[in-house]
């Protein structure tokens, strides 16, 4: 119950199961989807991952972050409901700039104090800070110190992801030529991850699909080692969601102190960078 009334906002870049969204009232502001020819959309809002995908042998969109009244209107629309302050949990600084754009948004924002969080990661990753931020909001951990506990929160979580086609990485510029090259001839599979100072960065190289999947969850096993209990969570695109079950029995054969599996689908902009065949995990230490 947040008897605080304190708001919990985020963006699209942070991706938490939608059930879970709702029932806690956690309002979603979308990054953008940019065609070619002029278009725009927001990611989730009027525009699909299935349709994203459906659009890719046209063309690779451009993504971009919202815009500045648009994070001030859900903002102020969340003041509106009775909500007296709120918590904007944010993808990276290091991937994106809507950190600092709702940062800046947050300065003019008077008489409703908003806490910004820089998760320093991306996808469910982020979401798992998301949703944390609703259980401390719901424990009853005062606005003053959310800003503190969520930072080290982030800095607890980690995610690692790996996709069957490095095309959209490389178009993306989130990997180089000469490792799209050598992934391409030699079925190189890098496992992506989110470095100290939230950027894209290469945590293991795996020969072939089916071993970077077990890379992923060996990663994962050695970080959640750390901690007295974890959070784990699967994220994978609809291409790949049959690999759910396999996945999440394979972290909880490995990993004995964890509490939970969270699952959750890929918004439409992370898509763009990744393309339709991406399989993510990610870790929490509790």
């Amino acid at each position: 119950m947040n008897d605080q009334r304190i708001a919990v906002l985020t963006d699209t870049g942070s991706d938490c199961p939608a059930d879970f969204l709702a029932a806690h009232d956690v309002r979603v502001v979308p990054l953008r989807i940019n065609y070619s020819d002029g278009s725009c959309f927001e990611s989730g809002v009027d525009i699909t991952t299935a349709e994203v995908v459906e659009r890719f042998e046209q063309e690779i969109p451009k993504t971009s972050l919202p815009s500045p009244e648009r994070i001030s209107d859900e903002l102020r629309r969340a003041q509106a409901d009775g909500y007296k302050a709120a918590v904007f949990v944010s993808i990276s600084s290091g991937l994106s700039a809507t950190c600092d754009t709702v940062r800046m948004v947050a300065r003019t924002m008077g008489d409703f104090p908003v806490v910004v969080v820089d998760t320093l990661n991306i996808g469910i990753a982020a979401g798992l800070v998301v949703m944390e931020a609703v259980r401390q909001i719901e424990e009853g951990v005062p606005l003053s110190d959310l800003e503190r506990t969520l930072g080290m929160v982030a800095k607890n979580t980690n995610v690692f992801f790996t996709v069957r086609d490095l095309e959209y990485l490389r178009r993306g510029g989130r990997i180089t030529e000469a490792i799209y090259r050598l992934g391409s001839v030699l079925n190189i599979k890098p496992v992506l991850t989110c470095d100290e100072e939230g950027h894209y960065t290469i945590a293991k190289k795996a020969r072939g699909w089916e071993r970077s999947l077990d890379t992923e969850i060996k990663l994962i096993e050695g970080l959640a080692a750390r901690y007295p209990k974890c959070r784990l969570a699967v994220s994978c695109t609809s291409a790949c969601a049959d690999l759910y079950e396999t996945m999440e029995q394979k972290l909880l054969e490995r990993v004995k102190n964890s509490v939970e599996v969270v699952r959750s689908e890929i918004s439409p902009a992370l898509l763009v960078h990744t393309g339709p065949t991406l399989v993510g995990v990610a870790v929490q230490g509790l």
